[in-house]
């Protein structure tokens, strides 16, 4: 069964991103019923609610992963997510607009800071721990590791998109 406040959300946030205007007029479209995946930042609540204040704030608009994590499909530019917090409450509505695939050692630090990061170094150390976590048996975490990077804009709520802004970081 589909999540009440997740559709009542994706209804709410089409609306206030412009994605729908001509809803009411011609009526409802194949886009307009299917969610946009939903997911949170980090891989506790504790991250995931400190992660996503950074974004709300306009400190944080990129996110990275491991390649692996994907079977064949990378996310691609445009695509919508909606961002939970650390209690799976729907808080963002987000879109891509960058996905590169690179080292883990090419990562630079502009992008880093665009994570909300203070440094490379501290990204380094904890997307480093992070992946670690999640890494398939047998597999180690290296400066050749593949990671997939990901820049996004907010669309909702607008006030983390206008932050973004005055951050220099969109």
């Amino acid at each position: 069964m589909e999540d009440v406040e997740l559709r009542s959300f994706w209804d709410d946030a089409k609306i206030r991103a412009g994605l729908n205007p001509a809803d009411g007029y011609f009526g409802r479209t194949a886009a307009d019923t299917v969610l946009p995946a939903a997911w949170s930042f980090g891989d506790t609540p504790e991250e995931a609610d400190r992660l996503l204040d950074l974004m709300l704030q306009g400190r944080r608009t990129a996110t990275s992963s491991a390649a692996w994590e994907y079977d064949d499909e990378l996310p691609e530019a445009g695509v919508l997510s909606i961002v939970l917090d650390g209690d799976e409450h729907p808080r963002a509505l987000i879109a891509s607009t960058e996905v590169s695939v690179t080292r883990f050692g090419d990562v630079d630090e502009a992008h880093a800071r665009r994570e909300g990061e203070e440094s490379l170094e501290s990204w380094r150390r904890t997307y480093r721990a992070l992946l670690a976590r999640r890494a398939p048996e047998g597999v180690t975490v290296d400066d050749d590791t593949q990671v997939v990077l990901e820049r996004f804009t907010v669309l909702v709520p607008v006030s983390a998109a206008h932050a973004a802004k005055r951050a220099g970081l969109d």
